[in-house]
């Protein structure tokens, strides 16, 4: 039987790589406007850094993460011997903490600077059920400043990431975008205990889950797809009960700046989002049809205290991820197709092997002049090579034979008119230049 790709990964095949790399360089030039700077860290951390800034009692962490080992340790273990901190590697389940280190590890805001406004984009590894919309590797473009904390950051954050839904071709009416606070250290200790003993109350009609949340970290109860638990958590008291007046008067800020912008949005009090280290603003985009439960496009929010939870100095912080398989769902579902391979701009065809060395010679000439060119490899005939040239959308075919070539000329068909005509080789560099221009202008 041959070997398949790990269960929960795919391949992703030419047409969709090349869409790919258009989804991220989209991204690069939307996010660029608004000053944020590509960054790349490493595949995989110290375990201890998702434990710390993600959250031990969240899901990602408790149950989903991958660890990494190398043989040596590997056999320690077995050995019943244990291994050092640094050594205890874990695949990325998700983008800020490995920015966030790194922002920490390069002292990428010393006092008193301006924020990092960062942007990186890569595949994530998460061990959870494989389904449509939900992969074990998946990609994620992602920003993330740190070093401001006005509200400001915050909105033109939601307002970057819809412009660049829109830019993708992701229709505004098939989206909703949710948003909510969840307060700071101040004011959000009151409310989890309102949480809390809202959960006690109802204890025998959540979850079991649910009640290991309650003790844990109970605003958690509020992302249970659990419909009667979700249910229960509809009654659960409101954070914009609890606010205090700066986060409050936060909240109020950005509101008010991504309307003006003129995105509408819904206010959502039970948004939590899935990790620990928010606080204040959260938000996500959805999918409001043909996702199912698998609809959130992209989101994130304010997480102020996660700069000193690795160890770093105090430093406010936002970021937001958005998911690449889920936006191509998304645009599928709104009759996208990918982009098939680009025409090639030349075909040098032979006519027959005696003039293969020349052939060469020219589509080569041709690449190194910045035009796409192809040439035959398994000696095909030339009614073949011509086909060959139509299943590659060949602009345009320049045959070599042995009698033009004494002559000094080769044939340029044009693939689209049909029109040929006799070009000498020493004019045919000329002739190229002058097709890239046009190309090029095009």
């Amino acid at each position: 039987m041959a070997v398949r790709a790990p269960e929960g990964t795919r391949d992703l095949l030419p047409d969709e790589q090349r869409f790919w790399t258009t989804f991220k360089n989209t991204a690069a030039t939307i996010f660029g406007r608004y000053g944020y700077q590509p960054i790349e860290t490493p595949l995989f951390e110290q375990t201890e850094l998702f434990v710390r800034g993600i959250g031990e009692a969240t899901d990602v962490v408790s149950k989903e993460m991958f660890t990494a080992i190398s043989g040596e340790n590997l056999k320690t273990l077995v050995e019943g011997g244990t291994i050092k901190a640094k050594s205890r590697l874990s695949l990325r389940p998700e983008g800020t903490a490995g920015v966030v280190r790194a922002v920490v590890q390069h002292d990428l805001v010393p006092q008193g600077a301006a924020p990092a406004k960062l942007m990186y984009a890569g595949p994530m590894f998460r061990a959870e059920r494989p389904q449509k919309g939900r992969q074990r590797q998946f990609n994620q473009v992602g920003i993330e400043c740190l070093g401001a904390e006005e509200p400001t950051v915050d909105a033109e954050g939601i307002i970057m990431l819809m412009r660049f839904f829109e830019a993708m071709g992701i229709p505004v009416a098939s989206t909703r975008l949710l948003v909510n606070s969840m307060g700071c250290s101040e004011c959000r200790p009151a409310y989890r205990d309102a949480v809390k003993a809202y959960m006690d109350e109802h204890a025998a009609e959540l979850c079991d889950e649910c009640n290991r949340r309650a003790e844990v970290n109970p605003l958690r109860a509020f992302d249970c797809k659990n419909p009667a638990c979700s249910e229960v958590m509809d009654g659960a008291p409101k954070i914009s009960d609890y606010l205090c007046d700066n986060c409050r008067a936060h909240y109020e800020t950005v509101k008010q700046l991504v309307a003006d912008a003129g995105i509408a949005f819904i206010e959502e009090p039970r948004l939590v989002r899935g990790l620990d280290y928010y606080t204040r603003t959260v938000f996500e985009v959805q999918v409001v049809e043909g996702m199912g439960s698998q609809n959130a496009i992209g989101g994130g929010g304010r997480y102020d205290k996660l700069v000193e939870e690795v160890g770093g100095r105090p430093t406010p912080g936002f970021g937001f991820a958005l998911g690449y398989e889920r936006c191509l769902l998304a645009l599928q579902a709104a009759g996208m197709e990918l982009p098939g391979k680009p025409p090639c701009d030349v075909f040098v065809a032979s006519v027959d092997d005696s003039v293969r060395d020349m052939s060469f010679r020219i589509v080569q000439a041709a690449r190194d002049m910045g035009l796409t060119a192809e040439i035959d490899h398994q000696h095909r005939s030339l009614k073949s090579q011509f086909k060959l040239a139509d299943k590659l959308n060949a602009v345009l075919v320049a045959v070599v034979g042995p009698d033009e070539l004494e002559e000094g000329v080769v044939t340029v068909r044009n693939m689209q008119t049909h029109h040929e005509r006799k070009v000498e080789l020493k004019t045919l560099k000329s002739v190229m230049e002058r097709f890239l221009g046009e190309r090029q202008v095009g």
